[in-house]
């Protein structure tokens, strides 16, 4: 009987139940503006702009594309370094970063709409299936190599591809079809250009970028040049457009003793952090040389400026680029990822060498550019500071804080190679492809020279080579027959060092380049005194 009266009271009770929930729920909500008790988050204008295109527009529309755009939008109104990496760039952008990718171990170029192996890394995936610098690639897992359409985006894709997975490849070798199959390796995407001796006591190294294998190809050079008797050494990051901040601060831990302060960085929802020396450097002494110019940046300019902040090194050349944000990267929902501006970072004497962005991005970017215009790549290269941007160092060296590293010791600019004729055979990619046309017509030449610096010592570009030259550029409509001797000069020294990469990749080119460079030889004058 007790259990047929509460069946009859059962529902009343839940709904007496439901009704003072919902009432309590109300009364909290009260305390929450925005919130509803049946809460959902409104949806974002551009969402809804999105969703309105999709469902109404005339004709149809790349929904993704818009998207990007949007975002990409939003973010120039924040910093000139913040950006969307759409999802069909990411692997590629991540690939940069993490310097090595899965692939096969080849560089090639497109010649008459032929694809050819320019060269092999040694020990590589190809190298061990015997492919050969001058053999053609004429398919690749049943994907046809050759035509006016293939272009060098479509053979990354094919030849990349997940660790361990084959590449079925038909190459053509002096006539001779051949059958390989290739599998997948990582591949490292190497920081080091180069790492040789000048001379019995100095060292030369070259970073074009900081990625995360970099600290580790930094102390395997720094290994090799010690056991070579190296005292002093000239460290080049021309050119070098940053990276992995973290890579930077341990490079910069092997220069400096104690645990002095590399950098700090600090942002409006990023909590101040710094960056310290953790243990023993391997070269905390001997002299150093930083090599800089108007392309060194970021990781760059963090390493540059505490060494510069401890008169640790001497800075030999131009202005660097004066970046001194940090971005941190998110993935999105999209396969995308945004890297975002979230912190400033701060040389151990608090500067910050961030340029101003506040005109836009053109104007940001421009900057470099009116440097060559205004004369300040060619005379003192000196910052206009005001006395609250001028700092002095322990050694009683005055130092800047405003739009950049400024050197110590400046070098001006080569005009010579900023011709019209030789930025037009650098678009063309003549200059690089012709050290493996001059390979193929001299194929003994490999086993000519044994080393980068036997080379550049013995080799000469000849007139022969030349008139051959002056025969492939005018194919491109270029005409060199009336060059300034300068800039004649800079282009013969450019075709001796793309034979020098055929042969010995970018250690070659870079010793062969470095033979008469103002910079390197104003660095061994300071390292002599």
């Amino acid at each position: 009987m007790e259990k047929k009266k509460l069946q009859v009271w059962l529902p009343l009770l839940m709904s007496l139940s439901m009704i003072a929930g919902m009432y309590f729920g109300f009364r909290m909500r009260d305390g929450m503006p925005g919130k509803s008790f049946f809460y959902t988050e409104k949806r974002r204008p551009i969402q809804e702009v999105l969703d309105i295109i999709q469902n109404k527009y005339v004709d149809s529309a790349d929904i993704t594309h818009l998207s990007d755009s949007a975002i990409a939008a939003i973010l120039r109104n924040l910093d000139p370094h913040s950006t969307f990496i759409p999802a069909n760039d990411l692997q590629l952008a991540n690939e940069d970063i993490a310097g090595n990718f899965f692939g096969i171990g080849i560089e090639f170029n497109i010649l008459n709409d032929t694809v050819h192996v320019v060269n092999v890394l040694k020990e590589g995936p190809a190298f061990k299936a015997a492919v050969l610098a001058g053999d053609r690639i004429l398919k690749a897992n049943d994907s046809m190599l050759s035509g006016k359409k293939i272009t060098a985006d479509r053979i990354r894709k094919i030849l990349r591809g997940s660790l361990g997975t084959p590449v079925k490849m038909t190459i053509d070798r002096k006539g001779k079809q051949l059958e390989l199959i290739i599998k997948r390796g990582i591949i490292p995407l190497l920081s080091v250009d180069a790492s040789y001796m000048i001379d019995d006591s100095i060292g030369f190294m070259r970073l074009n970028k900081f990625t995360k294998q970099t600290y580790r190809e930094f102390m395997m050079g720094l290994d090799v040049l010690k056991k070579k008797g190296m005292k002093k050494l000239i460290l080049d990051l021309r050119g070098n457009g940053g990276g992995v901040l973290e890579e930077a601060v341990e490079i910069a831990d092997e220069f400096l003793d104690g645990d002095k302060l590399i950098t700090y960085t600090e942002g409006l929802h990023t909590l101040k952090k710094e960056y310290r020396c953790r243990r023993q450097g391997q070269f905390e002494t001997g002299k150093l040389v930083i090599l800089a110019d108007e392309g060194t940046a970021s990781a760059s300019e963090i390493l540059m400026g505490a060494l510069q902040d401890w008169d640790r090194a001497i800075i030999v050349g131009r202005r660097s680029f004066g970046k001194g944000l940090v971005q941190e990267q998110f993935d999105l929902a999209n396969m995308g990822a945004l890297r975002l501006t979230v912190a400033r970072y701060y040389t151990p004497m608090g500067r910050s060498i961030q340029r101003p962005y506040k005109n836009g991005d053109k104007a940001y970017f421009n900057e470099i550019s009116n440097r060559y215009i205004n004369g300040g790549l060619l005379s003192a290269d000196s910052v206009k500071n005001d006395s609250s941007k001028i700092y002095t160092t322990k050694g009683g060296k005055k130092i800047f804080a405003a739009g950049g590293i400024s050197p110590d010791v400046f070098i001006p600019a080569d005009t010579s190679r900023l011709g019209l004729t030789t930025a037009k055979l650098f678009f063309t990619g003549l200059l690089t492809d012709f050290g493996y046309l001059y390979f193929l017509q001299n194929p003994q030449i490999i086993k000519t020279y044994k080393t980068p610096h036997d080379f550049v010592k013995s080799f000469n570009i000849t007139e022969n080579d030349w008139l051959y030259f002056q025969q492939l550029a005018s194919r491109d409509s270029v005409d060199l027959s009336a060059l300034p001797a300068a800039e004649k000069k800079y282009l013969i020294k450019s075709l001796k060092a793309s034979v020098a990469r055929q042969l010995f990749r970018t250690e070659g080119y870079v010793e062969a380049m470095n033979d008469d460079d103002t910079g390197l030889q104003k660095a061994v004058e300071i390292m002599s005194k």
